[in-house]
């Protein structure tokens, strides 16, 4: 049973990070490399605010959410100078900052030791310790963000994003300001970012620099590029897909001693043709390009 309670935490924490993910790709249609910097750096302020300053997890949520939005505005100051291709290659190199920041600065952050012993969420003196009322906690703060996300498609701001993702130069006819929309989509996915890496650290109660590498950053992209973007069904439908699917494959009967890259094979095979048949995704409304 903690078996199955640990995968839907997973996928609770990977559908918040690809529904932030989502304003910027599927809504904004901004390729981004930098949600798991965002995703690193909610967990690392919710371990060090815990464990340096005593803080309670009434404090450090709102914390880590306002640091992450703060550094997404001051990122989006400089790489939306960029569009297009430059613009990935802008997102890539602040992943990559962001790593070698968290890997080299032991002093704060223990580097490549990591920090252990991160103290769960409570709440009135009661510790979230039990997977399940960790799932429970998860799936709560899953709801909200979805809540909040399904509000934020629905809205002027994210038809706004729509318009400049379509046709920039119509959008800014209408009125539309390139700059200020694209900054408050970073700043909001930035923040909706925090919660799934307080949720991880919460969870593990132990975090490296190793978990929020490019790789996840991709990893996530490629959430949005399988299961769709432009909507929220989109994003939930790439996380059923690539977080059970390796699972499923477990329990193949395969021989030992090919197991293992045997269902890598499999796994990117099926990706391939998924994109291939379905290029908006299993329900996604726009195509990433």
């Amino acid at each position: 049973m903690n078996y199955l309670l640990h995968i839907a935490i997973m996928m609770g924490i990977y559908g918040m990070l690809a529904l932030s993910a989502n304003l910027l790709i599927g809504f904004g249609g901004l390729l981004t490399m930098t949600q798991a910097a965002f995703y690193g750096l909610g967990a690392y302020a919710y371990a060090l605010l815990s464990m340096k300053l005593g803080l309670p997890f009434g404090v450090t949520l709102p914390a880590a959410l306002l640091f992450c939005a703060i550094v997404g505005w001051l990122f989006g100051q400089a790489a939306l100078k960029f569009r297009n291709e430059a613009f990935v290659l802008a997102t890539i190199g602040f992943q990559m900052i962001v790593y070698v920041v968290l890997y080299n600065w032991t002093d704060l952050t223990r580097g490549p030791y990591g920090i252990s012993g991160i103290p769960r969420p409570s709440f009135f003196g009661l510790e979230i310790e039990s997977v399940a009322a960790f799932f429970v906690f998860t799936l709560i703060l899953f709801l909200i963000v979805f809540g909040v996300m399904y509000l934020v498609g629905k809205s002027p701001f994210a038809l706004s994003l729509k318009a400049l993702r379509d046709d920039e130069t119509a959008a800014q006819t209408l009125g539309i300001c390139p700059r200020n929309q694209y900054i408050r989509a970073l700043v909001i996915s930035a923040a909706i970012s925090a919660i799934p890496g307080v949720c991880f650290a919460g969870y593990i109660t132990y975090i490296d620099p190793t978990s929020f590498t490019l790789t996840e950053s991709i990893f996530i992209a490629c959430i949005l590029l399988v299961g769709g973007s432009g909507n929220v069904i989109g994003p939930m439908s790439g996380v059923a897909f690539m977080i059970l699917l390796p699972e499923i494959l477990r329990f193949v009967g395969l021989p030992d001693a090919i197991a293992a890259n045997l269902r890598e094979i499999i796994y990117g095979v099926l990706l391939i043709v998924l994109v291939y048949i379905k290029p908006k995704g299993l329900a996604g409304a726009y195509a990433i390009r």
